[in-house]
């Protein structure tokens, strides 16, 4: 097929010049079947017509940045970041919309399923569409903590006095994940803005950061923990993910949380081999008589999601004279 410039030199002068006498109102009519490439291609306008004028891109960045280094850019991004770019304009919009940068993303959020099972699941539940998979499947954030606030009254004591004040305590669970299903668990009365520092794989045992190991089935998440010492104990936590919003993942639910003892063998096992071995057990199983199994009913307040960068402003941080009680929603 000739392309427009072959087509202008086969029109005869004579043509050409009675064209260009007329002003031909030449209307852009959108086709939503070009959504489907990623770009909104721009459409040869006839001849004579004004819009037939080259068009130049009115946005600076646009005309600065070629598309290729505009690409790479978009690559490096977190999704959540891709998704505050595509609010930008059309242009990103359009192009972030292509599956590479979604691919890439469910990929290693699921990398424990499998390339091959991810694939299965794509076809099967989400269409093809990487972005909706990454939408719509439950998975775990990584780009921040996740924070339970728990609170009780406990009874305080004073002499000479007729009345006992009450003093409202108030404690933390924070929970990390990584893609790879290892997690860092601690409890601590800290805020999130003084753990945030700690809750990573270099920290000292004087913090008090246990590391564990996680499954993630659908949106039910088993999770163990091994607390060392001279009465080996094992956490196991069963967890159920949900959001607030489409894909925010942000909220979790306990379960259950059950404590069990551990024998010397089952105790000296690797950090990732932890749940394997406490997989099938009861909730009133323990393998150590000095330490029974204990179902944990308070302090099931569920885990809220707090990005890294919202660590220094998260509500959370509020003492208890602003903040008695958190409803997490």
């Amino acid at each position: 097929m000739a392309s427009g410039s072959d087509f202008a030199l086969a029109v005869s002068s004579e043509l050409e010049s009675v064209l260009r006498l007329k002003t031909v109102d030449y209307f852009i009519t959108r086709r939503p079947w070009l959504d489907l490439y990623g770009v909104n291609v721009r459409p040869v306008a006839p001849f004579g017509s004004a819009s037939r004028r080259p068009y130049v891109d009115p946005a600076l960045i646009h005309r600065s940045l070629p598309d290729e280094l505009l690409f790479e850019v978009f690559t490096r991004m977190t999704p959540y970041d891709l998704g505050k770019a595509s609010c930008v304009c059309r242009k990103w919009k359009y192009t972030i919309r292509n599956p590479v940068f979604w691919r890439n993303a469910c990929l290693k959020a699921w990398q424990l399923s499998g390339i091959v099972e991810n694939y299965k699941i794509l076809q099967s539940k989400y269409y093809g569409s990487w972005r909706k998979m990454w939408l719509l499947r439950p998975r775990l954030r990584t780009d921040g903590l996740y924070v339970s606030r728990n609170t009780y009254i406990r009874a305080g004591v004073a002499e000479w006095k007729i009345t006992n004040p009450v003093h409202v305590v108030c404690y933390f669970r924070y929970m990390r994940f990584f893609p790879s299903g290892r997690f860092l668990y601690k409890n601590s009365s800290l805020k999130i803005k003084d753990v945030v520092k700690c809750m990573n794989f270099r920290s000292s045992k004087a913090d008090c950061v246990f590391g564990g190991h996680y499954t993630l089935s659908d949106d039910k998440v088993e999770a163990a923990v091994l607390y060392p010492g001279m009465r080996p104990t094992v956490l196991r936590i069963r967890l159920r993910i949900r959001g607030t919003t489409t894909g925010a993942n942000n909220r979790m639910d306990l379960m259950s949380l059950v404590t069990s003892g551990v024998n010397s063998s089952e105790a000296s096992v690797p950090e990732e081999d932890i749940l394997g071995v406490v997989e099938g057990w009861q909730d009133d199983e323990t393998h150590n008589p000095d330490v029974p199994a204990v179902s944990h009913k308070r302090g099931m307040t569920p885990f809220v999601f707090v990005p890294f960068e919202e660590a220094e402003t998260s509500v959370l941080n509020l003492p208890v004279e602003k903040m008695d009680y958190f409803v997490p929603g």
